[in-house]
């Protein structure tokens, strides 16, 4: 596979295009923003972790029946994925109380949640990716009812087993963003999932093992990184 032009830049990875059509390799940096991208700043090695740790959950969620857009991991910060189009949103999906929702809703951050909470974003840096539901999502033809079916019900399956793995691990996963796209007609998971897309505590000591660590100043953020992709991969 021959790695062609750069197709895009984000915030934390760069795309480019393939000599395979529906193949881009998606390259993880070490790059660390927050709040929308007000702060910024570097997390060393925060790529590789990002990389390795998504590429072996993709894994796992395929084997539980998740279809999603990886193919292959060709080196610590470089990985094949299939091109999909990605739908406009955030889907996030919350367990406890933390983050922006503890902030709008005043509820202290950890408290416990009567049901999973299931989320949308739209996602636009420029107006700061608002809360939207459903009705938005249809009248902005974001996305079909169908689309968003099969959104809703990969979202709650891939917290049943994400969950479980990491209590596995001795983590809890607090909340997470996830993102999906279309491809040759199906919705499939796509992006990332990591400590820059998940809020992860240690069951033992409640340390936050995420971006948090970055966002709120606590300090040791590239070990907190380095512990998660240790506790998954050996």
């Amino acid at each position: 596979m021959k790695k062609l032009e750069q197709l895009y830049e984000g915030k934390a990875k760069k795309v480019f295009a393939t000599d395979h059509a529906n193949t881009v390799i998606i390259e993880y940096k070490d790059d660390a923003t927050a709040f929308n991208g007000l702060k910024k700043g570097t997390i060393s090695g925060k790529g590789v972790v990002n990389n390795k740790m998504s590429n072996h959950l993709f894994k796992l969620l395929e084997e539980k029946g998740i279809p999603t857009h990886y193919i292959e991991q060709l080196s610590d910060r470089e990985t094949a994925v299939k091109r999909v189009e990605i739908l406009p949103l955030e889907v996030i999906i919350r367990n406890r109380a933390a983050g922006s929702f503890s902030k709008r809703m005043g509820v202290a951050e950890g408290t416990p949640l009567h049901c999973v909470i299931l989320e949308y974003s739209y996602k636009d840096d420029e107006l700061g990716d608002p809360f939207i539901n459903s009705y938005y999502v249809r009248a902005l033809q974001l996305a079909s009812d169908q689309e968003m079916e099969k959104v809703k019900e990969y979202a709650f399956r891939i917290n049943e087993i994400l969950s479980a793995y990491f209590l596995n691990l001795g983590v809890e996963l607090i909340d997470f963003k996830l993102e999906f796209g279309r491809f040759q007609g199906e919705i499939v998971l796509a992006d990332e999932i990591s400590p820059d897309t998940c809020r992860l505590w240690d069951v033992k000591t409640g340390k936050k093992l995420d971006k948090d660590r970055f966002r709120q100043d606590l300090g040791q953020v590239e070990e907190a990184y380095q512990e998660m992709v240790k506790r998954l991969l050996g």
